[in-house]
């Protein structure tokens, strides 16, 4: 079970095993990753969502509203 304070990035660092896992997933320095838990760049948002599966709704819902938002 999650935490329900997780993030969406959080959650993807979980599910890639680390940050130092995720950087080399997506091919950035392991620093790289520790500044995008301010906001997560747009051009990185889809190699997340590939990687570990975290909808890219979740990570950046400014860029990519869900359809339900979309609808209203």
């Amino acid at each position: 079970m999650s935490d329900p304070a997780e993030t969406p990035f959080d959650r993807a660092i979980r599910i890639a095993g680390g940050q130092r896992q995720l950087a080399q997933a997506i091919g950035v320095s392991y620093q790289a990753v520790q500044k995008f838990r301010v906001r997560v760049p747009a051009e990185r948002v889809l190699q997340i969502e590939a990687a570990t599966g975290v909808s890219r709704h979740e990570l950046r819902p400014d860029l990519y509203p869900s359809d339900a938002s979309c609808a209203a």
